[in-house]
């Protein structure tokens, strides 16, 4: 079994759990850790911020269970802890919507598992507590009209857990039109060459987790890996007695490598690698045109999912608005968001989004989207700067062929 701990949150399978206060949310994500995860009381919301846990549910893998305030939450502080919520569904790759067999208002529930629907995220019903009310005749009718699948599970520590799990597993996206990050770019025996420059923006003694995540993919799938500095590639590739099949590099490197890559070699980039594992690659392709039509008067928005101090020659804060001023003016605005904080509340020209490494592909997917409900183009790091610098026609983006 796998170190889940060691397993970076963005490539669990998230596991989150919706429902009004008291529904049972709390009890059934301890049930499934096997642990106290989450506090379990009779009074009112007391499941205040979203609670996460990391376990191995097999064959899923690793999993994060989240734990999430009641929807019915009410007052001021009821209204934040809502919203919470609602923004854990923007991680969700699993949503568990528990229903008390008591329950008679289903008006909230229909709402929610509206918002969870829209998304394209499976949905499993828990009908909880049935050994307080056996007759949940409504609750299965009023899930089957929406195609729901469903589970009856007791409030009193007799939750058949396999049973339970069995259903979690059919509804899984594990293995299901499954992304990986090289796809067909790179099979077995291929050699493949990685340029991964170690600049400010690499934590000291490690490589940054796209170039860890992709060197992991390549050795599971026996690929001959060499991996240089962008000081060294001209002498790697001399040393290597053939062209490889396929150069990965960063996205600051682009026009270096491409200078010197054979012409044999496919290249790509760790971020168009991600826009395409993490994102719709296709959806980035068509905003990267929106650069053509920046101005001086135009704002963008740079979004990093994760956050980090700023350093010398940062790539989101100084290397591509360099590149924006240069391509658009001087006076182009610029403006930055990290972490959870993604909110469209302006009209921008475009968004500029990294590639995702430390969030999971289904908060991409929910930010590409509402972009895309907002009229607003959005694009990738790697894809910006590869149209910026005019080898975006060059660069392989798909990796399905």
């Amino acid at each position: 079994m796998s170190n889940l701990n060691s397993t970076p949150s963005a490539n669990r399978v998230h596991i989150a759990f919706f429902g009004k206060r008291n529904s049972g949310k709390s009890s059934l994500v301890n049930v499934l850790a096997n642990q106290e995860v989450s506090i379990v009381s009779d009074v009112l919301g007391t499941t205040t911020d979203p609670v996460s846990k990391s376990v191995e549910i097999f064959p899923i893998g690793p999993c994060t269970l989240i734990d999430t305030a009641g929807f019915d939450d009410e007052g001021e502080l009821g209204k934040l802890r809502i919203e919470k919520t609602l923004n854990v569904i923007n991680k969700t790759d699993i949503a568990l919507v528990v229903i008390p067999s008591d329950e008679k208002d289903f008006g909230l529930y229909n709402e929610w598992i509206e918002k969870i629907a829209e998304r394209k995220i499976p949905i499993l019903c828990v009908i909880n507590k049935i050994d307080l009310n056996s007759d949940t005749k409504q609750i299965e009718d009023i899930v089957k009209r929406n195609n729901i699948e469903f589970v009856k599970v007791s409030s009193i520590e007799k939750i058949n857990i396999d049973k339970f799990l069995q259903k979690i597993i059919e509804i899984s996206p594990t293995g299901k039109d499954e992304v990986t990050i090289t796809g067909k770019l790179a099979c077995e025996g291929d050699s493949v060459l990685l340029v991964a420059p170690q600049d400010s923006e690499a934590p000291k003694g490690r490589l940054i987790l796209p170039q860890v995540q992709t060197i992991r993919e390549l050795l599971d799938k026996n690929c001959v890996v060499t991996i240089v500095t962008d000081e060294k590639i001209k002498e790697a590739l001399e040393k290597l007695q053939e062209a490889p099949k396929l150069i990965i590099c960063d996205s600051k490197v682009f026009k270096k490598v491409y200078e010197l890559a054979p012409k044999e070699s496919i290249l790509t980039s760790f971020s168009i690698l991600f826009a395409n594992y993490k994102g719709d690659i296709k959806e980035y392709e068509k905003g990267a045109d929106a650069i053509d039509n920046l101005n001086e008067n135009s704002t963008v928005l740079i979004a990093e999912s994760c956050s980090h101090t700023t350093l010398d020659g940062d790539i989101a804060t100084v290397k591509i608005p360099n590149m924006l001023r240069k391509k658009a003016g001087e006076n182009i605005k610029i403006e930055y968001c990290k972490g959870n904080d993604f909110k469209l509340d302006k009209k921008y020209d475009l968004v500029i989004h990294c590639g995702g490494c430390m969030v999971t592909r289904g908060q991409i997917l929910s930010r590409i989207k509402m972009c895309k409900d907002r009229g607003i183009p959005i694009t990738n790091y790697g894809i910006a700067i590869a149209k910026m610098t005019g080898i975006l026609k060059m660069v392989r983006l798909h990796n399905d062929k």
